[in-house]
This record gives C-alpha cells, structure tokens and sequence, in this order.
C-alpha cells in the first residue's frame, strides 16, 4: 500500500499559464483526502482522473472515494473550487458521506456556539465565513451527507456547524473520515494572515512483508499461507506447528505525508518526532525577496527547507511559487543550500510523490507523453 499524492496547483494567489492555484489529493488505503481546492478545482481534478486513465493504468481517482476536504485557510486560491465542486457532487448524484474540515478562531467557535453574528475581528477570509456564506447560497440543499467542522487547530477545540441555522454544537474530538482504519489525518498549526494550519496522512504501521520463501520451502498450501498472512498458527502434516510469527519480519513504520498550505518558515510546534516522511511545503518566494515573504507571512525556498528540518522530514517538496518565478529550478537550489544533505524536489501541476508502505519515495513528473519516475533516497 502506498500514499499517492497528486498535486493539481503549484502557483500561489494568482495563476499564469502553466500553473494553477492550490489543490491536492492524498490517496491512501482507505480512500482520498483533498487538501485545499482553488480556483476551477473540478475541472483539474477530471483532468487528472482521465490523464491516469491514459497514462497510469490501474490508477483511480474516483470521486466517490473522496472521505474528506480539508482546508489549510480561508484565501481564495485555497478555497474558491470548492463549493462549485460540491454542487457538481451533488447533480452527479453522490450518496457517501464527506467530511469538511478547516481550521478557525476561538472567537468565530464561540459566536457559531452562541448563535450570534460573527465579530468584525473575525476577518473576510476565516472559513467560518466563507462556510456562512456557502450556506446561504444553498450548501444546505446537498443531498448527500457533509459534516462541516471547523476547529481552533491550537486548542485543539472543533465544533459542527449545521448549514441549515449557521449554529455551531461542540465536539469532543476532530472527526476522523467514515470508515478511515488504516490512516490518520491530523492537523499541524501554522503561522499565517488568517487561521491556518496543514495537514498530515498518516499511514499506520503495518507488519513484515510474508515470507513466500520459507512458504515454499515448507511446501505450506494455500489454506495454510492465508492462515498464517492472517497471523494465525498452523500444524503441519506431522502435527508439529507452524508459527505465524516466522513468516513476517519486522513491523514496518508508519509512512505519512504532510501538506503545508501558506505559513511563515518553523511554525511554533513543529517538532523532529512529527517526522513525516514527505513534507510538501510553500516556497512562494526566492531569498532575494525575504522581506516581501516576512510581509505577507509566507516562506521562501530557504525557509520551506528550514521548517522541513525543524519537522523531522525525510523529503522536502516544494510547491506554491509566486507568479514572478519562471522556473522552479532556482526554488530547488536555494532550498537544497539550506537543507544540509535532505532531498529536496521541486513539484510543477499534476506532479505526483509516491510514498511506499517500506518508505521509499518517488517523484513522478508529469509531462504530456505521461508521467516519469524518479526515486528519492529519504533522509533516515
């Protein structure tokens, strides 16, 4: 089993000609995680199904396996995709349950819980509002089930909020996504103009590989092998038993990707134990213009590998360029001078990381003839 992440945006607030605004898709064991969904989401995301179709056979990005959207903050080029896609959902007759997820301020919880109008400090592009306002444009005349859930990601505090009143009714907990057993999304804060936060994929370790080897070498039938994959203990023909234990070696960890969405460089809780094996970070702006990135709280290429250090990562890919770099290259260099031997890849639209259940890494770059394969040494 692997994590397969797509990414269908790589530009930050403003488009160009060969890249479009945040959006991107984890497809894990139990199904798919959306990470943000900008401007013409839907379009991008079939565009990628039919490009796996061609080029990628036995790969699916089907809608109906969608468990989860999930917001890293309010800016449009985050966010301006994704009721338009929820509608489509519901025309095209969709029957499984989504969960929504973002993050928001303690202030907007507290006016949601209470039933009473947002305050004016709760700013135009916090969730909370832009979720009133899909509400009002008639989110509420979905069919399928959506549990809409916004957070105060640093206290750890999320309430459901119901389309229909705009009235807010706490939870003890994050919702994890209906039937997710084999993986964890979690939520990391960061520092940004708005709530925000990014998002992790977490796949649960697994055990050993099944050693076929020794299988055969026992002459073990097929009944047998699938006793013992299972984990339970078999007799052989002479009634000697046959543990299930021999045939696995060690538990394998956890595999987990981590999407930053816009943030300032080492948010305050990024620890090494977080450890995820691919962290796809913003590097919206080149060193030279620092003071621009300090500006509007957002990382540049060093920064982008600085907070892969600080989180533990094993691979860094970057993403979000602001439309004044023409090249991802020069991205690539400055964060590679910085991040002192960690693998650094820089992503363009429809790249993809591929993350193995043994941690291997690859980074597919898309081009029109398909997508080619380059394996990544991870940084243990």
């Amino acid at each position: 089993m692997v994590l397969d992440v797509h990414v269908l945006g790589t530009a930050s607030a403003r488009p160009t000609p060969d890249r479009a605004v945040s959006g991107s898709l984890v497809k894990g064991p139990d199904g798919i995680a959306v990470i943000d969904a900008g401007e013409g989401f839907q379009t991008r995301y079939a565009q990628q199904r039919r490009r796996l179709k061609n080029h990628s056979v036995g790969s699916t990005l089907k809608p109906g396996a969608v468990d989860v959207l999930a917001f890293t903050h309010g800016h449009l080029d985050h966010t301006w995709g994704a009721f338009p896609w929820l509608q489509s959902l519901n025309l095209e007759n969709r029957q499984q349950p989504l969960l929504v997820l973002a993050p928001t301020s303690s202030i907007a919880i507290e006016a949601l819980l209470d039933g009473a109008p947002l305050p004016g400090a709760v700013p135009p592009a916090d969730l909370a509002r832009q979720w009133l306002a899909w509400f009002s444009l008639g989110a509420e005349m979905i069919r399928f089930p959506i549990q809409w859930v916004l957070g105060d990601v640093l206290a750890d505090r999320w309430a459901e909020v119901d389309p229909k009143t705009g009235r807010a009714t706490l939870l003890d907990a994050m919702p994890q996504p209906a039937g997710w057993s084999k993986s964890t999304l979690s939520p990391l804060a960061t520092r940004h103009a708005v709530p925000s936060c990014g998002w992790m994929v977490q796949q649960h370790p697994m055990a050993g590989k099944f050693d076929r080897a020794r299988a055969d070498t026992l002459n073990l039938n097929s009944k047998q092998r699938a006793m013992l994959a299972r984990g339970e203990n078999v007799q052989a023909e002479d009634g000697t038993a046959i543990e299930a234990a021999w045939f696995r070696g060690g538990e394998r960890s956890a595999i987990s990707v981590l999407i930053s969405g816009d943030t300032e460089s080492e948010p305050p809780g990024w620890a090494p134990e977080i450890a995820p094996t691919v962290l796809i970070h913003e590097a919206t702006f080149l060193d030279e213009q620092q003071s621009k990135a300090d500006e509007h709280q957002h990382s540049t290429a060093t920064g982008a590998a600085a907070s892969a250090r600080a989180v533990g990562a094993s691979v860094l890919a970057l993403t979000h360029y602001s439309n004044r770099i023409k090249s991802s290259i020069g991205p690539q260099q400055e964060a590679a001078a910085e991040a002192d031997g960690l693998p650094v890849v820089a992503l363009n639209d429809n790249d993809r990381m591929v993350v193995h259940d043994d941690g291997r890494v690859a980074h597919l770059v898309w081009s029109k003839e398909g997508w080619k394969e380059t394996s990544i040494a991870p940084n243990r």
